[in-house]
């Protein structure tokens, strides 16, 4: 870097001549730049990933972030740094001036690579062509796993990113004080973030607003899936940017699609070569003259957090939403039913159970199990028998008319699936707290007994209603331990009826599609020799709830592990999370996390572990933090952070 600073890459290049360079033998390039340790952690990966793309005439850079993993220079201290694009504005600059690049250049990346592809394409650097965000937002405050929906979560990232940020490089891993005291020492970030529980500049830095969307210019091809905490950015993009947008989005979670699970999974790499054709080598390939927008059509499953694969089938659109769209509008009604027709006014209470949610899963999508034990304790609303299989695209709309007995509560709404025999199937949800109900950038409390219409923009979503089903919503103030409560008892009230009425907005297309893509089955690519993963931190291999019925305390616990070998030794890690809260004192809650990286060399053993504890009372938050790390044995650093953070609306 300008600096003096070096990164480390991997550069992935073609171990002979191929057809498919240009006349003078040059190669366009493809980046991928994370924080996640290129030579370690992510190394299996990358060969399956970036492999494929040499063999089509490409060389891939997989770049680690400054001060993470083989990089020098001291760690970022959050989330896409104005040095990290600093950085990568260099770094796309050296790729397209090597002796092998035609000059063009494109990023890729999942999650972390997602975003700051976005991010650096925004700032529109002359070599980047074009490219390809998966599983990545654009809306860092509302969107991101540190407020889901602008409110506060606390997931395994937090405990992951700690361990990362304070190991050193691999193989060697050294242990000298110059090596740990950038790293080990580094502030956690979870702590950075509890100071700002309100969007503002520190997330809109990084995020593209409303007016922004003009401004953005390089083509971008987004890909998600369904059961990803990431996907509304893909519809975002399709509506609202100016530059060529092409879209694949599937039933995954936050994973490859060639990979998924559940699947059906698919060779998403033939179309990532076409776009890369297309942009990077000037190949007249038709790519833009076919629907922009290809998509999975998700049929009623019941609900099982192990099901292989989702039922459904595609369709591709050529614009979003589709032209043949229509909105069906469904009241919220005395008796807990939708209908076509406002009723009556009247309203219905409902006491918060602050420790209900889990069925709701971690973060809109994953882990869905039958949602009847969490609607006992909501307000629900079904519809009657569908006389015909309905299919929804899009996001649903909630509008609800509100009060609260309290200065301070969040609304979330689930739409779920009712089949004949009662099980109850999540489609979509989203929250709202009461107090961003004007502003995400200024929050204010709430007036006890007022009335507030709170419009709420459900994720995105796809789902067919077959015919004898039921359309459920349900409402509720909880959704734990996805969203932290809110500090306060409270009982709220929804005004049915009336002028505007409680109600529900569908999505709805024809069940048929102007067209339906095909897409083959994913390309094995071998091993890399002498790596080999097995297991995962997540999702999890345990995962359980208990209630104590005389305390009123639920406990929600998780366990996950993985090990990988490599040539020159083996890592595991380990790491779990428990979440408690006591229904009588919501703003007691507690989050207890551990995790450890067990580092396996010829005659040494070190072990990195850290220790997370989140807990609040009605005012603030309680932070602790712990690392340590010991060689064979022997504890030789250990470091700790402590901090009362003020509840901020939160």
């Amino acid at each position: 870097m300008k600096d003096g600073v070096h990164l480390a890459v991997n550069l992935y290049m073609p171990d002979g001549p191929l057809e498919s360079a240009d006349d003078k033998g040059k190669f366009p390039a493809i980046l991928e730049y994370l924080p996640y340790r290129k030579d370690d952690w992510t190394l299996a990966r990358d060969w399956q990933l970036h492999s494929y793309f040499v063999r089509r005439g490409y060389v891939t850079a997989r770049v680690d972030i400054r001060g993470t993993g083989a990089s020098e220079g001291n760690p970022p201290d959050r989330e896409y740094s104005d040095q990290e694009q600093k950085d990568g504005l260099e770094v796309i600059d050296w790729l397209s001036r090597q002796p092998w690049s035609n000059g063009n250049v494109g990023m890729m990346g999942i999650s972390w690579g997602g975003f700051n592809a976005i991010q650096m394409a925004h700032l529109h650097p002359p070599a980047l062509k074009a490219i390809i965000a998966m599983c990545a937002t654009e809306d860092l405050f509302h969107d991101d796993i540190h407020y889901i929906d602008g409110l506060m979560h606390v997931d395994e990232f937090e405990l992951g990113m700690d361990m990362q940020i304070g190991m050193t490089r691999a193989p060697d891993f050294p242990t000298d004080e110059k090596s740990l005291a950038t790293r080990f020492d580094a502030t956690p970030w979870f702590l950075l973030y509890l100071h700002q529980q309100r969007d503002g500049p520190f997330w809109q830095r990084a995020s593209i607003s409303a007016n922004q969307y003009a401004d953005y210019k390089v083509p971008t091809f987004m890909i998600g899936g369904f059961l990803d905490g990431y996907r509304d950015s893909i519809g975002r993009f399709l509506e609202h940017v100016h530059a060529p947008v092409k879209a694949l989005l599937g039933p995954w979670n936050h994973t490859f699609p060639h990979e998924a699970e559940p699947g059906p999974s698919i060779e998403w790499r033939v179309e990532a070569t076409r776009w890369w054709d297309y942009w990077l080598k000037g190949k007249q390939n038709g790519i833009l003259d076919e629907p922009r927008f290809e998509v999975y059509m998700r049929h009623w499953y019941p609900p099982d957090p192990n099901i292989a694969e989702i039922p459904g089938d595609w369709r591709a659109e050529k614009n979003f939403p589709p032209a043949d769209a229509r909105t069906e509008t469904l009241y919220l009604s005395p008796n807990h039913t939708l209908r076509d027709a406002a009723p009556a006014a009247t309203s219905e209470q409902l006491k918060c159970v602050p420790s209900i949610g889990i069925e709701a899963g971690f973060w809109w999508g994953d882990f869905t199990t039958d949602q009847r034990s969490i609607d006992a304790f909501s307000l629900v609303y079904d519809s009657g028998p569908l006389d015909q299989d309905t299919a929804i695209l899009g996001w649903p709309k909630a509008l609800l008319q509100v009060s609260a007995s309290a200065p301070l509560a969040d609304w979330f709404v689930r739409l779920s699936d009712v089949a004949p025999d009662g099980t109850v199937t999540m489609v979509t949800g989203a929250g709202q707290s009461g107090a961003q109900r004007d502003s995400r950038s200024v929050p204010t409390d709430l007036i006890p007994g007022r009335l507030y219409s709170l419009p709420i923009e459900l994720h995105l979503t796809s789902w067919v209603f077959q015919r004898g089903h039921r359309i459920r919503l349900a409402v509720s103030n909880a959704l734990w331990p996805m969203i932290w409560p809110t500090p306060y008892p409270v009982t709220t009230s929804m005004q049915l009826g009336g002028a505007p009425a409680s109600r529900l907005e569908l999505p709805l297309v024809p069940l048929e599609p102007a067209a339906r893509p095909n897409f083959s089955a994913p390309e094995v690519t071998p091993p890399l020799e002498g790596v080999k993963s097995e297991g995962d931190t997540w999702p999890p291999q345990e995962w359980t709830e208990t209630h104590d019925l005389i305390t009123g305390t639920t406990r929600v616990a998780w366990i996950g592990d993985d090990s990988s070998k490599y040539p020159w030794g083996r890592m595991k890690d380990h790491e779990q999370m428990t979440y408690l809260i006591t229904d009588a004192h919501p703003e007691k809650s507690s989050i207890h996390a551990e995790g450890a990286t067990t580092v396996e060399l010829p005659g040494r053993i070190l072990v990195w572990s850290v220790i997370l504890n989140v807990s609040s009372d009605a005012r603030n938050f309680y932070y602790h933090s712990e690392r340590h790390l010991t060689e064979n044995g022997k504890l030789i650093r250990e470091k700790s952070w402590d901090d009362k953070i003020p509840r901020d609306h939160q």
